[in-house]
C-alpha cells in the first residue's frame, strides 16, 4: 500500500517540499512524516498543515493528489522508489534525481528533471521550459536517465545536457539542445527557432512535419537509416510514449554542427520523399 498525500492547501504562495522522497519516508512513521518541515513561502510549516497523509510508506511508493501546480521540488534528489502524481505539479519536478521513477498524470511546470542523473520521469501532459537542463551558472545539465513528455514543452529543452534521453511527444519551443554537450533529445511535433545552437556533441531528432530552419553553422552530411534511432524509438514505445510507427522504417537527413562550437553534434530530420 502506498503513502497517500492529499493536498488541501489554498494559497497563492509557493509551497516547497524538497527532501520528501520515497527513500526518506520508507522507515518513518506517519507522525514523523506529518512533522516533516516544508516551506510555505519563507516560512517553515509541518507537512500536515497542507497535506492529509495516510497509507504505508514502507514500499517506497508515494501517491500525490490534488492541484499541485503551486507545489515545487516534488521528487527532488530522490534515489529510489516511485512517485505517482494525480494532477498538475509545479517546478523542479525530479530535480537532481538519482534513481527511481516519477509518473505525472497531468501537466508539469518548468525545470522537469533539471540536472537529473538517473531514473525515469514520465509526464502524461505538458511541461514548461528547461526540461532536462542545467540551472543558470551550472556547467552541466542532465547527466543520465530518461524524461518523457507526452504533450508539449517550452524553450531550451536539454540546455547544457551531458547524457541521457529526453523525448517530447508534442511540440517544443525555441533553442532545443542549446549548448548541448552530449545526450539525445527527440521532438515528435513542431520545433521553435535555433535548435542545436552551440551544441558540441549529442543528437537532436526533430521529427515534426515542418522542420525548423537550421543555423548556417550546420552542414548536411547524408541521408540514411540509423539503426540506433530505431532502437531508441522502440525503447520509447516500450516505455509508453506514443509515436508514429512509420518512423521505425524511415530515412533521415543528417546535419552536423554547431560548427561555431566543437561541431560534432547531429541533427536528424525525417527525409521528405521526392
Amino acid at each position: 500500500m502506498a503513502l497517500q498525500l492529499s493536498y488541501h492547501g489554498e494559497t497563492s504562495v509557493p509551497v516547497e517540499v524538497e527532501g520528501l522522497t520515497p527513500d526518506w519516508i520508507c522507515d518513518k512513521s506517519l507522525s514523523d512524516i506529518e512533522r516533516f518541515e516544508i516551506f510555505h513561502g519563507n516560512r517553515k510549516i509541518p507537512l500536515a498543515e497542507m497535506f492529509k497523509i495516510a497509507g504505508d510508506p514502507s514500499d517506497k511508493r508515494m501517491d500525490w493528489e490534488g492541484n499541485l501546480s503551486g507545489v515545487h521540488w516534488v521528487g527532488a534528489k530522490m534515489t529510489s522508489g516511485q512517485i505517482h502524481i494525480h494532477g498538475p505539479v509545479g517546478r523542479h519536478l525530479g530535480s537532481e534525481m538519482r534513481g527511481g521513477e516519477i509518473q505525472v498524470n497531468g501537466d508539469a511546470k518548468g525545470w522537469v528533471g533539471a540536472e537529473m542523473k538517473r531514473g525515469l520521469i514520465h509526464v502524461h501532459g505538458n511541461a514548461g521550459h528547461l526540461v532536462g537542463s542545467s540551472y543558470r551558472g551550472s556547467a552541466k545539465g542532465m547527466t543520465g536517465g530518461t524524461i518523457l513528455i507526452d504533450g508539449n514543452a517550452g524553450n531550451e529543452i536539454g540546455c547544457t545536457m551531458r547524457r541521457g534521453l529526453v523525448a517530447i511527444g508534442g511540440s517544443a519551443g525555441d533553442m532545443v539542445g542549446f549548448n548541448m554537450i552530449a545526450g539525445t533529445v527527440f521532438v515528435f511535433g513542431e520545433c521553435g527557432i535555433r535548435p542545436g545552437a552551440g551544441m558540441r556533441r549529442g543528437t537532436l531528432g526533430l521529427f515534426g512535419p515542418n522542420p525548423p530552419q537550421l543555423l548556417p553553422s550546420f552542414r548536411y552530411a547524408s541521408t540514411y537509416q540509423p539503426q540506433v534511432v530505431r532502437l531508441i524509438l522502440s525503447t520509447l514505445r516500450a516505455k509508453g510514449l506514443r509515436l508514429d510507427e512509420s518512423l521505425l522504417e524511415a530515412e533521415f537527413d543528417l546535419y552536423h554542427g554547431d560548427l561555431v562550437a566543437l561541431g560534432k553534434g547531429e541533427i536528424l530530420f525525417r527525409h521528405a520523399a521526392a
